[in-house]
């Protein structure tokens, strides 16, 4: 049990013997700690309910509140509780964290199964900065769902079917570089598709021939599908590539063309069942008239007033889109993963999208949770989107070994002793860290702007920051003579400094189940900024390896506990740590 869920259930206790009925009360963390740790508005909402006087009623809540060994409770304003945690029960807090591999965190997610789709890029085309988000974000998401106690499956639905492959197997046959291709298979079927666009735009004639190729592709012709499977084979070596720099992992790549054989048989069932019906020759869903009109995906407004908005799941020529893909996998993902959630990790852009398939799956009666993850755009120094000088997206491919390189001249200058082959692994781990969290730190929904010289500052709310952090508590255990147990030590708790570290340790396990409320690994990210800085300050106030005994050793304690958490929460993250810096 946390700090947090103790106060709650005390004060539950309080609150029944008090109005005489059981009622439950929400207890946060106090926004200023000069006024306590937490605090709660239980008095202020009761008394209201009650015509009575807050502060009064207030009074007579505390005096049945039980808080030994616990805190002290304290009224301020026009009837807030707070509370200010005693010492030794951030002490007691420390020493049950030091013996768990949870560090504090509940497993609320024990029997819950949650789907994430991301990343997503399209086969045969290179991963662009706009990837970073969807990946980094998903990966994420991940890592803490797992660590609270969830079933991830993770998914990347890659784009591997559509139209621009009618090009792609025609430019195949008829342009192709093999040795470009064996060279830079992405870049050659790339420069395929582009010449091969281009002359469709030239000549009429090149892209019905184009038609031709998909249709046969779609039909199942042998040369054409050997093509496909080549180009997919191709481009999932080049993306796993990128996925390993990143240590980014998948359960499944089950892309848009596993589910082809779906959409026919769903498409039916949608008419059968009056969920959409045809439109000028389309299959198209259209509002159901549940919602009022401002709520509803299915309908818009414009100059005359609310007109439908319909999504389209059958072309009239007979091809399908988007949204029964997304339909039949939402559909294979409850039906064959049984799962009661799926994220959608995915651009802003796509909002409406995701409502109008949610919106479509509830009436079809597919049951879950499914959330739109929506973030916003990478910008460069000049706040435009990233693009190279010739206008076109800079490649992932390109930020990762630029951060690399940039952070291998840092360490250069700043650790010229390292040897070459340690320095290498350093300056990877901390230019992916850096790239990782300038992503991470940001709210999800923001733009945000892409700056070297800041993301790998050592100093500042920066990955590098808080990795420097890990080192130098791994420094000071590396002075002992001797193995260090702490979870042997008697925890003592006399400087501020001190009780501020504990408080923040305790705050752990209350924070991360928190970050999956609305999906902010931003949370996490400032929590392990504010614990290292809590930490540097520790550090400068309170002496570690000159302190006399137990004092050392509870000091070392809290050393050990603070790296671990650092490192837990940053692999939470995806970012590693160096050993050296």
């Amino acid at each position: 049990m946390t700090l947090l869920q103790d106060l709650e259930a005390r004060l539950a206790t309080a609150l029944a013997t008090t109005i005489g009925e059981p009622t439950s009360a929400a207890v946060t963390p106090a926004a200023d700690l000069r006024f306590g740790d937490y605090q709660t508005n239980a008095a202020m909402v009761l008394a209201k309910q009650r015509k009575t006087n807050p502060r009064a009623l207030a009074q007579e809540i505390i005096g049945r509140l039980d808080l030994t060994g616990l805190a002290i409770a304290e009224i301020a304003g026009p009837g807030f509780i707070n509370f200010r945690i005693l010492p030794q029960a951030y002490a007691s807090k420390v020493q049950t964290l030091l013996r768990d591999a949870k560090l504090g965190v509940p497993s609320i997610g024990e029997g819950k199964t949650v789907v994430v789709d991301f990343s997503a890029p399209n086969v045969a085309k290179p991963m662009h900065v706009g990837h970073i988000r969807s990946t980094i974000i998903g990966d994420s998401l991940c890592r803490i769902a797992r660590f609270l106690g969830f079933k991830v499956i993770a998914d990347n639905h890659i784009g591997d079917w559509g139209t621009q492959f009618g090009m792609i197997i025609h430019g195949w046959k008829n342009h192709l570089d093999e040795e470009a291709l064996a060279a830079d298979p992405i870049n050659e079927l790339v420069r395929v598709y582009r010449d091969v666009n281009a002359a469709t735009k030239a000549d009429p004639a090149v892209l019905e021939t184009c038609k031709a190729e998909l249709v046969k592709l779609q039909a199942g012709d042998a040369e054409n599908l050997a093509i496909w499977h080549k180009c997919i084979e191709l481009s999932k070596f080049g993306l796993e590539k990128i996925y390993d720099s990143l240590d980014v992992k998948f359960d499944h790549w089950l892309g848009e063309s596993y589910y082809n054989d779906r959409l026919a048989g769903l498409v039916d069932e949608f008419l059968t069942k009056v969920i959409a019906r045809e439109s000028n020759g389309a299959v198209c869903i259209f509002s159901d008239g549940s919602k009022k009109q401002e709520d509803d995906p299915f309908m818009v407004h414009k100059e005359n007033g609310w007109t439908d908005n319909p999504a389209i799941i059958r072309k009239a020529d007979g091809g399908f889109l988007y949204a029964t893909t997304d339909l039949a996998t939402l559909q294979f993902r409850i039906d064959e993963w049984q799962a009661d959630q799926i994220w959608y990790v995915v651009g802003v852009p796509q909002q409406l999208h995701f409502r109008q398939i949610f919106d479509a799956a509830a009436r079809w009666g597919k049951t879950g949770d499914f959330q739109h993850v929506a973030f916003g755009s990478i910008l460069g120094e000049d706040r435009k989107l990233m693009k190279t000088r010739s206008g076109d997206n800079v490649q992932l491919t390109d930020v990762l070994t630029e951060a690399v390189e940039r952070a291998a001249a840092i360490i250069a200058e700043k650790s010229p002793d390292l040897h070459e082959g340690e320095a290498a692994v350093v300056a990877r781990i901390v230019g992916i860290g850096a790239v990782k969290f300038a992503e991470l730190s940001q709210n999800r929904l923001t733009d945000y702007v892409f700056a070297w010289d800041r993301m790998l500052a050592l100093q500042g709310d920066t990955a590098p920051y808080l990795q420097y952090s890990t080192v130098r508590i791994r420094s000071i255990f590396r002075k002992l003579d001797a193995p260090f147990d702490a979870t042997a030590c008697e925890i003592l708790l006399n400087e501020e400094p001190e009780i501020h570290l504990a408080r923040l340790h305790a705050r752990f396990g209350e924070l991360l189940p928190v970050v999956l409320d609305d999906f902010r690994p931003n949370l996490l990210a400032n929590y392990l900024l504010e614990l290292a800085r809590a930490f540097h300050s520790f550090f400068e106030a309170c002496p570690v390896l000159k302190s006399e005994e137990p004092v050392r050793s509870s000091r070392l304690a809290l050393c050990e506990l603070t790296g671990r958490i650092l490192t837990t929460g940053l692999g939470l993250l995806g970012i590693k740590c160096p050993e050296r810096m």
